[in-house]
């Protein structure tokens, strides 16, 4: 059966799936398509967004995020800042870890030392980089974490000194990094604290069980501080990969709501779009390639402009993606209020041809072959198609493609054994620091082997400097140099978020630029009944 064929038999079968299902109400237990399987559930290691959701299932901050991605107080009942903006102070509230025991400041202050510590490697340890000292810490050039700027002032109240005025720092603290974990179990069991029946945790669920590839099972904690808000006793998030199989059960009403950006199918979202369970809307997000430039001839500045100048970002989008998506010529995203982007590398196939000759490979003669890794997935593979056919007709370099799945592809990219690889940041706060700090030169997030000591120095007078404007002005110039002198990275896209879900049903979600949706704020609307898609098939 040819590829066509097949196709059109599978959007047919769709369809009618489509056209007939209807979901039966339910009032104590969510289904969601959560994405690829977990690298882990352990805060301090994790980087994906998937795991993320979970993690901030079973665990809180001293804040948290809304349903509109607004920071709201977590285990810290208040705080206040000083005048200079560096110095915090927490208060905590009365609450305990699911076992029954008290969670105090002096957990706070013994997670972040752990995931500070050198020998955890933690890739978001960064993040914690706004405190006084914690770099050199992590960094291993000070060995006495009590010199770092974190104080135990009794067992409710947290100090924090800062080492520049951080207006964003309570975001900071909704990360996942900044958790605390139960160090006193972890201790106990290992690296299997995480497993069911073990884990531990003070957020707003459970962890009941974890089939790998399968999916993860949480159950409502009684003991969370806030338990009488959360209204759905039990959450499945399952693990999958493949659009048509995402869009298949949530069709078939085997799943409620599916979240993950990349597992709505794209070649009939035009006739998703107007369905009442269809959601839209822009976030902070970047689809981009990151480049290993410690790989020859990926080495030279000239070759990763060329590569860049060569992809028609427009093309990807009106052919592949058809979600609405911006294209991407800079790393952050707009949307930020106060700051421009800069304008990054368009497409521009002589200037990019002109650029490879230069450094010395004319028509590609001579350029060795690459490899382009990507994590298994529908999309991301047409995408690397598509750019593997503009690189070879362009440029006349031939690229092999490569996909790994998840917990694979992110050891790949961690520890640099690619040449380019398909990457995605999804802003942890609203302020451009979220994406270009990944790339200061001890960024666990870095993972491209560059670094550039004008880009390290303007961001750091830019986390010193309490000018907004002025602010802006050095992170858009430290930008640039990312994006359009350097490129260590290839931006291709910006995203638009797209969730699947019947909003007569299904409450408490919104849509916001971090794409934040916590789980203790679903509920289901008790006037809730069934719904049908009334979407006929159609040839494709």
């Amino acid at each position: 059966m040819g590829s066509r064929s097949l196709r059109t038999l599978i959007c047919s079968l769709t369809f009618a799936i489509l056209a007939s299902c209807s979901i039966p109400p339910s009032s104590d237990r969510l289904v969601l398509i959560n994405g690829p399987e977990p690298e882990s559930l352990d805060p301090h290691v994790i980087t994906g967004q998937p795991e993320g959701r979970i993690c901030k299932a079973l665990f809180e901050g001293l804040t948290a995020e809304d349903k509109n991605g607004t920071v709201v107080p977590g285990i810290a009942q208040e705080w206040t800042v000083s005048p200079d903006g560096r110095v915090y102070r927490f208060t905590l509230r009365q609450s305990c870890w699911s076992d029954g025991s008290p969670l105090t400041a002096h957990d706070f202050v013994a997670s972040w030392q752990r995931a500070l510590d050198p020998q955890m490697a933690a890739k978001y340890a960064d993040l914690f980089y706004f405190i006084e000292n914690a770099e050199a810490y992590n960094t291993g050039r000070l060995r006495d974490f009590s010199q770092v700027g974190v104080r135990v002032i009794d067992s409710r109240t947290l100090e924090i000194r800062l080492v520049g005025p951080t207006p964003f720092f309570p975001s900071l603290c909704a990360q996942p990094i900044f958790f605390p974990v139960p160090l006193t179990i972890i201790k106990k069991h290992g690296e299997n604290w995480i497993k069911p029946g073990k884990l531990i945790g003070n957020g707003p669920y459970l962890l009941d069980s974890w089939q790998i590839n399968d999916r993860i099972v949480l159950r409502k904690n009684p003991r969370y501080w806030r338990a009488d808000t959360v209204r759905i006793p039990w959450i499945e998030a399952l693990a999958v990969t493949r659009a048509s199989t995402a869009f298949n059960l949530f069709a078939s009403g085997k799943a409620d709501l599916v979240l993950d950006k990349g597992l709505i199918p794209t070649f009939f979202l035009s006739e998703l779009r107007n369905k009442p369970y269809f959601h839209s809307a822009p976030f902070l997000a970047t689809y981009f390639y990151r480049i290993n430039v410690t790989s020859p001839p990926l080495k030279d500045p000239r070759v990763r402009k060329a590569l860049a100048l060569a992809i028609d970002r427009e093309r990807l989008i009106r052919t592949i993606t058809r979600g609405g998506e911006l294209p991407a010529h800079s790393l952050t995203p707009p949307g930020i209020p106060g700051y421009s982007p800069p304008n990054g590398s368009g497409y521009d196939p002589e200037r990019a041809r002109a650029l490879l000759a230069d450094s010395g490979f004319p028509k590609g003669r001579g350029f060795p072959p690459l490899t382009l890794l990507y994590n298994s997935g529908e999309q991301n593979e047409q995408i690397a198609t598509e750019i593997q056919a503009f690189w070879h007709q362009i440029l006349g370099i031939s690229v092999s493609l490569r996909n790994q799945e998840w917990k694979v592809y992110l050891n790949s990219v961690q520890s640099l054994s690619y040449q380019i690889a398909r990457s995605s940041w999804v802003g942890d706060y609203e302020d451009p620091f979220t994406f270009l700090g990944c790339f200061l030169r001890n960024s666990g997030n870095n993972n491209t082997g560059w670094s550039n000591a004008r880009y390290e120095k303007l961001l750091a007078e830019a986390t010193l400097t309490l000018d907004p404007k002025e602010r802006f002005f050095l992170l858009q110039k430290a930008e640039a140099i990312l994006v359009d002198e350097e490129l260590p990275i290839i931006p291709i896209y910006f995203y638009s978020g797209i969730m699947l879900y019947d909003g007569s049903r299904i409450g408490g979600i919104a849509a916001n630029l971090l794409d934040e949706h916590p789980f203790r704020e679903f509920y289901f609307r008790r006037s809730a009944g069934s719904f049908s898609s009334n979407l006929a098939p159609r040839e494709q």
